[in-house]
């Protein structure tokens, strides 16, 4: 190509690019042209001159040296100038310094022959016989990316939102919330009245949430001496408090918003539990599939249906979420190992606080999870001083933000442990009885048959697994089946998975040991396993059911099963790819939902939803503190769910253990009213005793409105259904 071809006008068509061949070109079509007299451009110059011929008859340059530069050339200010530049004879383009204000300009001339008119005439300038310009577009501009559209701000929001709207987080936020309440289904078709399992703990956990809402409003130095189980001190402390909960319980006034509450949030807790399993899982490499099959086999595990009325066991998500954000502000993936280059301190310190929310849900699966973190702060310290001092120098794994973060982190969480468990240590102290032994561990411990045995409230398996839950000594705590489709997929990631063989083998291990550990005493009477724990872990001898570690053995089952579905999917691609035609591509990409919808199914429950029992009037208007007859451990916990209107001061509670002077008042007033008991609650303060007739059928205090009252010097009114005795 020559100069007059690479040169543009002022429009930016090529010289010659009127639909005539060019001189010194060829048209494929057409004959070949003359090569015309070689033209250079002048220094500063605006026009270009013939070159001239030398005294020897030699030309000063050839065609081919007269080649231009590409058309990516910039100008000297910093620009392209949208036009190739000639070159010299040296091969040198124009000067640099020519003002950048000359790009875009027609900097070039073409001889006579590259301006042809229609007649095919032309001046020296370029221009035709009429005296126009010739500035059409030039035609491989459509070839060239189109410029960038300039967004006006409204429309920049639009595209913000939208791009919000389709982010895989916000996607998978949505299907864990549609997924949990089909699969807590009817939880929430009757969310004022009814409650999932049965109306007993359920009661407890919703009068906690209400409790801790209402007194951090009012009065937050009585937070841990509640108004049950009067006249005793901690009393909230009694069993796990569900604390995180706190800003939710401060929504709403009285039982029925409780029950409105502890419902939203059971739907909630599932719906997070599937959230972090999967933000876990895809932190570690799994893909969207494989971490789906993860989120959704923690969270609708068929074992959990048994938990249903336990929300404070339920509430597990924070765990996988936090130990997700962790790993992400470290840069550390299963897959991928460490990335320093992903390290954010942000991230580490948000998991921080995630894991300082799920301990104040409860220790129950709390001191677990808590133990885990320091364990793995342990090792991680003990690995890099050993590589550090022992091996040879390593440079700092961590940079100064993200070990401040892990520092202040660290301390918040240990902070947070420190003061949620100084209450449990004191009630300790001053009830004995508390205490859990080897003995109360033994009762709940299950056998190795509970790991293949679903609850009841298993819409697939419950009916099948009847005979084998019958021969469980407490099955509502020994049926722990992860799912079979979920034991299947684990299987065989052990030998098809995206993950490394070591870390298939940690994660068996893992798998291997929980359950050892939720076998509690059954396992070689657990001298080798749950025994050391309880004796020399502080607080694990709080816990009562090791049957409850089978949390663990879930996720990693999940994690096992997310690195093999991962696996499966990516082979089918290739598979697809490879297909000539590809048409069976989307029937195999279906197929890997099949790994999904299993382990979904074998969630499906059958839990029933009981209406809970109305509120008396009494307990809206009767002044404490007060007791309510009958009472028992499971009699008084909707007693405390119908003190959520007041609050009043209460003997009734119900918890994980029964303090000794709550049994004493229960022993003092079986023969109420008469003038033992009535002297009894005077001195101890009570000033209202609440019966419930429809309640006493069956009870210590059946016949109880049969006894005269006359000369004890009390009042009986009847407020409502209930008969109020005013001491």
């Amino acid at each position: 190509m020559t100069t007059e071809q690479s040169d543009t006008t002022d429009g930016g068509r090529p010289a010659g690019s009127d639909g005539q061949p060019t001189a010194g070109g060829s048209d494929p079509d057409g004959p070949v042209a003359a090569t015309p007299e070689p033209v250079i451009r002048q220094p500063g110059a605006d026009t270009a001159t013939p070159a001239k011929e030398p005294a020897t008859g030699q030309a000063a340059t050839s065609t081919k040296e007269l080649t231009t530069e590409p058309a990516t050339s910039k100008s000297a200010g910093g620009k392209a100038n949208g036009t190739a530049q000639p070159t010299d004879g040296n091969g040198t383009g124009k000067s640099a310094a020519e003002p950048a204000g000359k790009a875009g300009r027609d900097d070039t001339a073409a001889d006579a022959s590259g301006r042809a008119d229609a007649s095919g005439k032309a001046d020296a300038s370029g221009k035709k016989a009429d005296g126009k310009s010739d500035t059409a577009a030039d035609p491989w501009s459509a070839f060239g990316p189109a410029p960038d559209p300039v967004l006006t701000r409204p429309r920049r929001a639009v595209r913000a939102v939208g791009r919000f709207l389709i982010h895989e987080w916000t996607l998978a936020t949505v299907a864990s919330l549609a997924v949990a309440v089909l699969m807590t289904w009817p939880t929430l078709r009757y969310p004022n009245y009814t409650l999932p399992q049965d109306y007993w703990d359920p009661s407890l956990q919703a009068w906690q949430m209400a409790w801790s809402g209402h007194i951090l409003l009012t009065n937050p130095a009585q937070l841990w001496h509640s108004n049950s189980f009067f006249p005793e001190t901690w009393s909230f402390a009694f069993s796990d408090t569900l604390l995180g909960y706190a800003p939710a319980g401060m929504l709403g006034h009285g039982p029925e918003a409780a029950v409105l509450r502890y419902n939203i949030m059971f739907v909630l807790a599932h719906a997070l539990a599937t959230l972090g399993a999967y933000a876990l899982a895809r932190q570690l490499g799994a893909g969207r599939i494989g971490a789906a099959v993860a989120g959704a086999g923690y969270a609708y595990a068929p074992w959990l249906l048994a938990q249903a009325g336990h929300l404070h066991i339920l509430s597990n998500g924070g765990i996988p979420l936090a130990l997700a954000m962790l790993a992400r502000g470290h840069g550390w993936s299963l897959r991928y190992g460490y990335r320093p280059h992903r390290r954010h301190a942000g991230w580490a310190f948000t998991g921080w606080l995630v894991a300082a929310w799920q301990l104040s849900l409860g220790f129950g699966i709390g001191l677990p999870f808590a133990y885990l973190l320091a364990g793995v702060v342990l090792v991680s310290a003990v690995i890099w001083f050993a590589r550090r001092w022992v091996v040879g120098r390593v440079k700092r794994p961590f940079g100064w933000r993200l070990l401040l973060a892990d520092a202040l982190g660290g301390l918040l969480f240990a902070a947070v442990g420190a003061l949620l468990a100084l209450p449990y240590f004191t009630v300790a102290q001053q009830h004995p009885n508390a205490a859990r032994t080897l003995a109360d561990i033994e009762i709940y411990s299950p056998p190795v048959s509970g790991f293949f045995t679903a609850p009841a409230e298993s819409r697939i398996w419950g009916p099948l697994h009847e005979g084998a839950r019958a021969v469980l000594p407490w099955h509502p705590e020994m049926t722990l089946l992860p799912g079979f489709a979920l034991y299947a997929l684990a299987a065989g990631g052990l030998f098809f998975s995206v993950w490394r063989v070591r870390h298939r083998l940690f994660l068996l291990a893992g798998v291997l040991l929980t359950m050892v550990l939720a076998m509690g005493t059954r396992f070689f009477d657990g001298r080798f396993s749950y025994v050391p724990l309880f004796d020399y872990l502080p607080g694990w001898n709080g816990l009562r059911t090791p049957g409850r570690m089978m949390l663990w053995t879930t996720l990693l089952l999940g994690l096992l099963a997310a690195g093999a579905v991962t696996a499966f999917c990516a082979r089918v691609r290739e598979v697809a790819a490879e297909r000539v035609p590809p048409w069976p591509g989307p029937w195999l990409r279906l197929a890997t939902l099949l790994p999904l919808l299993l382990v979904i199914v074998e969630g499906l429950n059958v839990t029933p939803h009981p209406v809970v029992p109305a509120q008396p009037a009494a307990m809206r208007t009767v002044d404490g503190p007060l007791l309510v007859l009958p009472s028992s451990q499971n009699l008084d916990q909707p007693v405390m769910l119908w003190s959520t209107s007041r609050f009043q001061e209460m003997v009734n509670g119900g918890s994980g253990f029964t303090p000794d002077s709550q049994a004493r008042v229960r022993d003092a007033v079986v023969s109420f009213p008469d003038q033992p008991s009535i002297a009894y609650l005077r001195e101890l303060g009570v000033k209202n005793v609440v019966v419930l007739p429809g309640k006493l059928a069956g009870t210590p205090w059946e016949g109880l409105l049969d006894r005269p009252s006359d000369g004890l010097g009390v009042t009986r009114t009847e407020v409502g259904d209930a008969v109020v005795f005013r001491l």
